[in-house]
């Protein structure tokens, strides 16, 4: 018989796999070493492969789809109902093999090369900002110990700290004044470790055609356009821009039950970066647009006066992302005073 169906529990060193023919029956259930992948599915007639989206899974959905197999990944709370037992690598490649064969399954787009390595940079900025945060507040709070208290902000700390180690009258020890200066420096290489992913995210971002279509979306900046390009791959494998913003976690959670519809906060599913970058985008152009004479009559203004700000931004990033779909999908330019056909 012929393997029609595979699931894959991928592991760093050991990969169990699970084999059915089209009437489900189990031809292949074992275990392979990393170096025992490849070869395996290259004698294998073109199959479905199904794994979960967790690490390396990407890279292994390419090296199979080279092989001519069709491969798709699943997030890993979609996959947990199909488990039948106790949880084990035989078991969960079991469950992946039954749920990659739903037909009302959701995949997850699989990311080339590229997009990874844009994603990459992302991420290691972000761990620098974090980094660099806990730095500053480290340095506040220890000058607070000393009775020097210095306002919130990064900026802050950079322009009164030369000052607090020249200041003989402050009564600091000098092995403290040695602390602050190597803790100084050290926000220093933070900062200029920041500033050059940046660079790098903004020559990616002036190559790339679709991250510059996104950028002139009011709200979003080339950091936020060329997460999202990389993160989104092909827009057209959502259906439409309500399933972007519901990927995005920007829509209601439901706790509805007899018929009746209970609507709550914001899912927050998915990616919390991304989430993140257009709420901060969507803040940015409440502030500057109440100082705009034609903010008064804007859809903007009519929502800011039901709601606060923050349930305004949160609507603004929604709309934001179903505009990302719009342009990304029937690829288009941002137009701004774009009005729909009616139907």
């Amino acid at each position: 018989m012929k393997i029609t169906t595979i699931g894959i529990d991928l592991a760093k060193n050991v990969l169990q796999v699970h084999g059915i023919d089209e009437r489900g029956k189990t031809l292949v259930k074992k275990q392979l070493k990393r170096e025992q992948v490849i070869p395996f599915f290259a004698n294998l007639r073109p199959c479905l492969i199904g794994m979960e989206a967790c690490g390396s899974a990407h890279y292994w959905a390419r090296k199979l789809e080279s092989l001519g197999h069709t491969a798709k990944l699943m997030a890993p709370q979609f996959v947990k109902p199909y488990v039948k037992t106790n949880k084990n690598d035989a078991a969960d490649a079991e469950a992946i093999c039954e749920a990659v064969g739903r037909p009302n399954m959701r995949f997850v787009p699989t990311k080339n090369g590229e997009q990874q390595a844009v994603l990459s940079v992302h991420r290691a900025r972000q761990g620098f900002v974090k980094a660099r945060t806990a730095q500053a507040n480290q340095i506040r709070g220890l000058l607070a110990e000393y009775g020097i208290v210095i306002p919130q902000g990064i900026v802050h700390i950079t322009k009164r700290l030369p000052e607090i180690l020249e200041d003989g009258e402050n009564d600091l020890p000098g092995s403290f004044r040695q602390l602050l200066q190597r803790l100084g420096d050290h926000l220093k290489e933070l900062d200029r470790q920041v500033s050059e992913l940046e660079v790098q995210i903004q020559v990616w971002h002036r190559e790339s055609a679709a991250s510059k279509k996104l950028a002139q979306i009011p709200g979003i900046g080339p950091i936020t356009a060329s997460a999202l390009v990389a993160s989104i791959g092909d827009a057209k494998s959502f259906a439409n821009g309500r399933q972007l913003a519901a990927w995005l976690g920007l829509v209601p959670r439901q706790h509805s039950s007899g018929g009746k519809p209970t609507l709550l906060g914001i899912s927050k599913r998915g990616d919390s970066y991304l989430r993140t970058l257009l709420i901060h985008g969507a803040r940015a152009v409440i502030r500057v647009s109440e100082r705009k004479l034609g903010h008064a009559d804007s859809w903007l203004a009519q929502l800011m006066g039901r709601r606060n700000k923050n349930v305004a931004a949160v609507a603004l990033a929604n709309k934001n992302a179903r505009t990302v779909w719009a342009l990304l999908a029937h690829d288009r330019d941002y137009e701004a005073a774009y009005q729909a056909s009616a139907r």
